[in-house]
């Protein structure tokens, strides 16, 4: 549909800024922007009026944990690292849920691959634009995401009795597919340093290093272009995820569900991680 000039007025706006809460206030909306919020607010030409009185506008939601939209499911949990998949690939752009969110106030999402790996996929950032391609949905120059995850899901501890080949089976193995992951991401910069700074009659001379997409994604979060949310619940694995990060110099951006957060909010502030948690705290 055409994008229509809309003036809501009279109505209680929310402004999750120093302004505070706006009573009795218009709001003009031109070409899919708020160019306008006062009171007694103009009707332009051609625009449509809607009466807010007894109601309320906050800004859109951002959904940071979100598996919507997501086609032939989350998680490509074979393998414990798999931080070369994308969901960016698969994206649904048909999925019904994208008109249901808009409908609640929901306007932009990370779309995150599953927990079943500590080292899951990268990240999907969109708005949610009803009736867009998918790749219309996606929002130009975001920063790359990517999923950790820990706890029982990566350790497959529910899987039934035919998921027990897989590593990691144990909190500790999980620790050490960090470590491990991060101690061959690290030789893998090197390698590709040191040929990409010879000559290029040398390059001709040496073997160039072979390209890894695994690791590739692991050196982005290395040298901060890529950010890290993580799936989280106890505190001993949070301290640990924690550990290995201040150890191997990267990063966490984000401790998502993360319940017992406030057991170890001191760290998390040293670290400087964000917390994101359920707004009713699930099954806690």
């Amino acid at each position: 549909p055409d994008q229509q000039a809309t003036l809501i007025k009279n109505t209680t706006v929310w402004t999750s800024e120093a302004a505070g809460k706006l009573e009795n206030t218009d709001v003009l909306l031109e070409k899919g922007k708020i160019t306008k919020i006062g009171k007694s607010l103009g009707l332009p030409k051609g625009a449509r009026s809607i009466d807010g009185t007894g109601k309320h506008l906050a800004p859109g939601i951002i959904d940071e944990h979100s598996h919507l939209a997501i086609s032939g499911g989350v998680n490509e949990g074979t393998q414990a690292v798999t931080s070369e998949v994308r969901i960016g690939d698969v994206v649904d752009n048909e999925d019904v849920g994208i008109y249901r969110d808009l409908a609640g106030g929901v306007v932009a999402a990370q779309l995150l691959h599953g927990s079943a790996n500590p080292i899951g996929g990268q990240s999907a950032l969109v708005k949610l634009r009803w009736g867009a391609a998918p790749e219309d949905m996606k929002i130009a120059g975001a920063p790359g995401f990517i999923k950790f995850a820990l706890g029982e899901n990566v350790k497959q501890s529910n899987w039934g009795e035919l998921n027990v080949l897989r590593f990691p089976q144990t909190r500790m193995g999980t620790e050490q597919v960090f470590v491990d992951a991060f101690t061959r991401a690290k030789e893998y910069e090197r390698e590709m340093g040191a040929y990409n700074k010879l000559s290029k009659s040398q390059q001709k001379a040496a073997e160039a290093p072979r390209r890894d997409l695994e690791l590739d994604a692991l050196v982005e979060i290395l040298n901060r272009q890529r950010f890290i949310t993580c799936h989280s619940y106890v505190q001993s694995e949070i301290n640990m995820l924690l550990g290995v990060a201040d150890r191997m110099g990267f990063k966490v951006n984000t401790f998502t569900h993360i319940l017992e957060g406030y057991k170890v909010a001191d760290k998390m502030k040293a670290h400087g991680v964000n917390a994101s948690t359920f707004s009713d705290w699930w099954a806690y």
